[in-house]
């Protein structure tokens, strides 16, 4: 059933795992750090966009690299225990392999932070890539020729529509149902609780 096998790229933050704890507690400890200002539950309700897009609502712009290595340097201690796989995560990807195909994660955050966070909840997708938003996901989605890609923000319905993949989004961040469908996602799932079922219907359409 060589024909049936399929690469499925999956977001990150808020679509495999509920990052909101850990980067929040890490907001909270880089303002201790830095004496400045960070409304951390604010900034946990937009996540999905890169780290820059954040600290630039708290700090001047000549400061946002140096404020956004020191925060990726705290990150591991602060973050990734806080962090727990959101409902399905598991399912999803396992979903995937058990029909011979490949689950990749493709997520803007940093890539050895993206490593920490999989390894730490035992997800072993085939390839880890980070540090790529929106359209520039769709790189990755094309070098490892995933058929669909499954995330959470209208950044990642742009960027599996620029790869020319199907565009599965999942309304477990930021953006409403509405908001996934009016961007151009191709299905709208409640979260990933529901992908083993849609992806099982969805492998004979395609075949």
């Amino acid at each position: 059933m060589a024909h049936m096998a399929i690469t499925v790229g999956f977001d990150l933050d808020m679509t495999l795992i509920d990052s909101r704890p850990g980067i929040r507690a890490c907001y909270q400890a880089l303002a201790e750090r830095t004496g400045t200002y960070i409304d951390a539950d604010l900034a946990v309700t937009r996540l999905g966009p890169p780290l820059a897009e954040e600290l630039i609502n708290w700090f001047p712009a000549e400061e946002i690299a140096a404020v956004a290595d020191l925060y990726r340097e705290m990150y591991p201690t602060i973050a990734i225990t806080a962090t727990p796989a959101l409902p399905g995560a598991r399912q999803a990807i396992a979903a995937v392999r058990e029909a011979g195909g490949r689950a990749i994660v493709v997520t803007a955050k940093y890539e050895p932070n993206a490593k920490l966070h999989l390894a730490h909840l035992g997800i072993e997708p085939d390839a880890v890539i980070g540090d790529l938003w929106a359209e520039q996901k769709a790189e990755a989605l094309r070098e490892y020729d995933a058929g669909v890609y499954v995330g959470d923000h209208v950044g990642d319905v742009r960027g599996a529509r620029t790869a020319g993949a199907l565009s599965v989004a999942v309304a477990t961040g930021p953006c409403p149902a509405e908001e996934l469908r009016a961007a151009g996602a191709d299905v709208v799932l409640t979260g990933l609780t529901e992908f083993p079922g849609w992806f099982s219907d969805y492998r004979p359409a395609r075949a």
